[in-house]
């Protein structure tokens, strides 16, 4: 019941009667519906809890605030965001069943969800990265002039994340329409703010990245509503970011089974009397809008609402586990298949030379696709492949980054999650190490849970034979192809090049292109000057020959071919091209050819490629076998700097030796 008098001092509003009663009533459904949760939690019918009682305010005003067609990214506790959009309730009680009528077909829990018909984009438990996702979004506002804001909530734990300054950086760097809530509820799981950060006020950070930063009290709903109207109304036509943090208390646990035994008695009650729902109720009753009455009819409403929401949840069936649809969703589905060039017109281009190519006629059909890397816009990237593109596309299209690469490869999505195309250039293959986490959780898994494309091409300069040392020529290619959900190419020869560049384009699905750096200058080839495709997933055959198979892929095939001739060997050279997913069929015809089968690749050997395609042969193409299957990779160490060392490293050597003791076998 509510206090006598509010202790919370209410701002005074511009709001009509109907106006406040309903942001009490918005405030008042995502309590109840948590409170029936708790027992059912205690039931067993639902697995997991996290509790937003206390800070409703939060979540209710900002959602009341904003256009309905403004994206939200949500957190833990925000599930006054998904009621006060209006999402059926039977689909959220689906959705923490692990039900169909849910969001995730069953394969996501709580508020691990997204759904572009409310406009919310739903957490992974990361944290950090749904900040960055909120920034792509409101870039692709700003390119669009359509005066709209995307919001990001965070708690303060997530504030300690590195995916928060690079989020808040390239916001404040790009002048990007997007407002970062931090609800600051003072404990992140059992660890209380005095251990998380070092400074008076988190909004203090906010000016250290040059943005607007604000402090309100976020068990305030007046003060939240009026607060981001306003900043949203100023930022729609005057794009800039903006920091609120709102100060608030969780009065419950991190999730239910952790409890809150470590919160001093003192504290949990002096929040409680800051209650947001009871406050704002002794508001309203004493400025003669509410009545208990009334509140007894909300209540009684709102309890028949959440019971016929459960009831008709009762009726759905948990998901049925179908294989095909599990696998059938890893990917978006689509057609891609080869386009041939219009003329026959050709010229010689080198490696580096297709690939720009490539993707300056991405930019001319695409004219959503936005460009984004370290020093790619006038200097033209390191390896010069955008030189000139700002004089033809434009900074808006081709823009420098922070040395940020979590929160580009962020902001690439939330592009995607607007309908834009977007690039990412990793200076070097081996940087993408800091945007791991973008990668494998959130491009490669987004379709999959909650049947969003990630429509991201990430460049991949890669490999040795450059005499660069151990952070400048890694091959990290097999880190991708275990994480389903991503496409992975790397093409050998400046014809595949191009063509698979621009077939990556087309798949609305995340494409990582590995690009050799030692053939870039080194190899040439004539080259459609007209646009084409290659079909994403078919190896090549470069080779025909009937007494051995060598399957291997980018500088490899250069290596096989020169090795097979040397040697006058008649093999069968198969190039990959693609190496997620794995054209098995073209291997399985090579080898029941020729019955005999070596693996080369420049990655070290042991969790290369190699490894899954030897076990796959083995387990079956067994009966087709004459020898065993040769794996030939790099040294078992850090690729080295020096030339005699990066020497030793590489297979080369080694694979003369192989090839020649398979076919003696």
């Amino acid at each position: 019941m509510p206090t006598n008098q509010p202790i919370i001092l209410y701002p005074k509003s511009t709001l009509q009667k109907e106006e406040l009663l309903t942001l009490y009533k918005q405030l008042l459904l995502p309590r109840m519906i948590e409170e029936k949760m708790l027992i059912l939690l205690r039931q067993g019918k639902i697995s997991k809890w996290f509790s937003g009682i206390g800070q409703e305010a939060i979540s209710v005003g900002v959602a009341a605030a904003l256009h309905p067609d403004e994206l939200m990214f949500t957190m833990h506790r925000n599930l006054g965001v998904f009621t006060t959009r209006g999402i059926p309730l039977e689909r959220l009680f689906c959705q923490w069943q692990g039900k169909a009528l849910g969001f995730t077909k069953g394969r996501d829990r709580s508020f691990h969800f997204g759904t572009k018909e409310y406009n919310i984009v739903g957490m992974i438990s990361h944290l950090g990265p749904q900040l960055s996702l909120a920034s792509g979004v409101a870039l692709a506002n700003k390119l669009r002039e359509n005066e709209k804001v995307a919001v990001a909530f965070t708690g303060e734990g997530g504030t300690s994340q590195g995916e928060f300054h690079e989020a808040l950086n390239v916001a404040s760097v790009w002048n990007l329409p997007v407002i970062f809530i931090i609800e600051n509820n003072g404990y992140g799981l059992s660890t209380p703010t005095s251990e998380q950060y070092n400074c008076l006020r988190l909004a203090d950070r906010g000016l250290g990245y040059g943005m607007e930063a604000i402090e309100i009290d976020g068990n305030n709903i007046l003060e939240v509503y009026h607060t981001i109207q306003k900043v949203a109304e100023d930022i729609r036509s005057n794009p800039h970011p903006v920091l609120i943090e709102c100060k608030t208390f969780r009065m419950r646990g991190h999730e239910e089974a952790s409890g809150t035994k470590y919160v001093p008695k003192t504290l949990m009650e002096e929040w409680a009397s800051k209650d947001p729902i009871a406050n704002y109720e002794s508001y309203l009753l004493g400025e003669g809008i509410l009545t208990q009455d009334l509140i007894e009819n909300i209540r009684a409403t709102n309890k028949q609402r959440i019971n016929e929401g459960l009831d008709r949840a009762a009726q759905e069936t948990i998901v049925e586990a179908s294989l095909e649809q599990e696998l059938g969703d890893v990917y978006q589905q689509t057609v891609l298949l080869e386009t041939l060039p219009e003329t026959d017109n050709t010229s010689e281009k080198r490696f580096v030379d297709a690939i720009s190519d490539g993707l300056k006629q991405a930019m001319q059909k695409h004219n959503q696709l936005v460009l984004m890397g370290q020093d790619i816009a006038e200097y033209g990237g390191v390896f010069k492949i955008t030189d000139g593109f700002v004089k033809l596309f434009g900074k808006e299209r081709v823009r420098n980054t922070p040395l940020c690469e979590s929160a580009i490869l962020g902001i690439a999505l939330g592009l995607s999650i607007q309908k834009n195309k977007a690039m990412v250039e990793m200076q070097f293959a081996d940087f993408v190490t800091c945007g791991f986490n973008q990668i494998v959780n959130n491009l490669a898994k987004s379709h999959y849970r909650w049947g969003q494309n990630a429509d991201v091409v990430i460049r991949m300069p890669t490999g040795g034979n450059v005499g660069a040392g151990p952070f400048h020529s890694q091959s990290n290619e097999a880190w991708f192809v275990h994480t389903p959900g991503l496409k992975v190419l790397y093409p050998s020869n400046p014809y595949d090049a191009k063509g698979l560049l621009l077939a990556s384009f087309e798949d609305p699905n995340p494409v990582l292109f590995f690009e050799h750096k030692a053939l870039y200058r080194s190899m040439s080839a004539e080259v459609p000057d007209d646009y084409y495709t290659i079909e994403i997933g078919k190896a090549n055959v470069v080779k025909t020959g009937n007494r051995i198979t060598v399957i291997t892929y980018g500088l490899g095939v250069q290596w096989a071919k020169e090795t097979v001739e040397e040697l006058n060997i008649e093999a069968e050279i198969v190039d990959l091209r693609c190496l997620l997913p794995i054209d098995y069929e073209t291997i399985r015809k090579s080898v029941q050819k020729t019955n005999k089968v070596i693996i080369l690749h420049e990655d070290t050997l042991t969790g290369g490629i190699g490894g899954e395609l030897s076990a796959y042969i083995s387990e079956h193409l067994f009966e087709h076998l004459d020898g065993p299957v040769i794996r030939c990779g790099g040294l078992d160490t850090p690729i080295p700097f020096g030339k005699n060392l990066e020497k030793q490293f590489m297979p080369v050597e080694r694979f003369k030796t192989k090839i020649q003791e398979l076919l003696a076998y």
